[in-house]
């Protein structure tokens, strides 16, 4: 997520204004902050929509492993906030033995993701009222309690 520091900063200053600016920049902090530890696992890297098959509203199967590898497995949870709801969410973390840092870093991708997005959107356009409902999910979820130092909460 380092590699990637000034790019959210730069969306998140040419978002000033039509974002809470001061929340992103907790959020993307608070990711950065939240510690891996270290052991690799295999991830996607693009679990998103386009990539995820479904038959009959069950998840079926995953494509493109274009971008797979082995690290922090944290990037593929930005699907969290970019294609689930709330609930949804909330079912997904109860299913997954995932910390608070991982679940920080998660957040941290989605955001980084969106901003990069929206900064480059016209904000008339479909992509820039896509991006503006993640960022309710991830601003939602970080005010109601998701809120992670990188530290599990008792």
């Amino acid at each position: 997520m380092r590699t990637y520091h000034r790019q959210a900063r730069r969306a998140i200053r040419a978002l000033d204004g039509r974002i809470d600016a001061v929340r992103a920049a907790e959020i993307w902090a608070c990711a950065l902050d939240a510690r891996w530890d270290g052991t690799e696992r295999w991830f996607h890297g693009d679990l998103a929509q386009g990539n995820l098959l479904l038959d009959g509203g069950r998840l079926a199967g995953v494509i493109d492993f274009g971008t797979c590898g082995v690290g922090d497995t944290s990037c593929d949870l930005a699907v969290a906030w970019t294609l689930l709801t709330a609930d949804g969410r909330r079912a997904l973390r109860e299913r997954l033995p995932v910390d608070d840092a991982t679940w920080a870093r998660g957040r941290g991708w989605a955001l980084w993701k969106t901003l990069v997005s929206y900064a480059h959107a016209p904000d008339d356009g479909e992509a820039a009222a896509n991006s503006r409902r993640i960022l309710a999910e991830i601003f939602g979820e970080y005010t109601d309690g998701g809120r992670s130092t990188g530290e599990d909460q008792p």
